[in-house]
C-alpha cells in the first residue's frame, strides 16, 4: 500500500495560481503512473492530469494551458502547478494512481473566489 499527503491548497482569486503537492510513502511511488484528481461539491471526483513514469503528461479539456503535472522520484512527490485558476476549479483535489487506486488521502481544498 501507498499512503498519500496532499497540500498546498487555499483561497485564491480569479486569474491566480497555486502549486499543489503530493508526498508518497513509499518508493513504489517510482514504478506507478500518477494523477490528480478533483471533487468539486455536488460532483463526483474526476482526473484532470495523469503522469507516467516516463514523464509523459496528459490532461482534461478543460484545465490544458494552465494546469502542469510534475513529479520527483527522488523525493516520492507529485506537484500540480495551477495557473489562471477559474471558480470552477473550486474543489478538493487529490493525487492517487489513475488505474487500482490506493486509499485516497484527505486531500486538499482550493477555493477560487473573489
Amino acid at each position: 500500500q501507498v499512503q498519500f499527503v496532499e497540500s498546498g491548497g487555499g483561497l485564491v482569486q480569479p486569474g491566480g495560481s497555486l502549486r499543489l503537492s503530493c508526498k508518497a510513502s513509499s518508493n513504489i511511488f517510482n514504478l506507478i503512473n500518477m494523477a490528480w484528481y478533483r471533487q468539486a461539491p455536488g460532483k463526483q471526483r474526476e482526473l484532470v492530469a495523469s503522469i507516467t513514469t516516463p514523464y509523459d503528461t496528459e490532461y482534461v479539456d478543460s484545465v490544458k494551458g494552465r494546469f502542469t503535472i510534475s513529479r520527483d522520484n527522488v523525493k516520492n512527490t507529485l506537484w500540480l502547478q495551477m495557473n489562471s485558476l477559474k471558480p470552477e476549479d473550486t474543489a478538493v483535489y487529490y493525487c492517487n494512481r489513475p488505474v487500482q487506486a490506493f486509499p485516497w488521502g484527505q486531500g486538499t481544498l482550493v477555493t477560487v473566489s473573489s
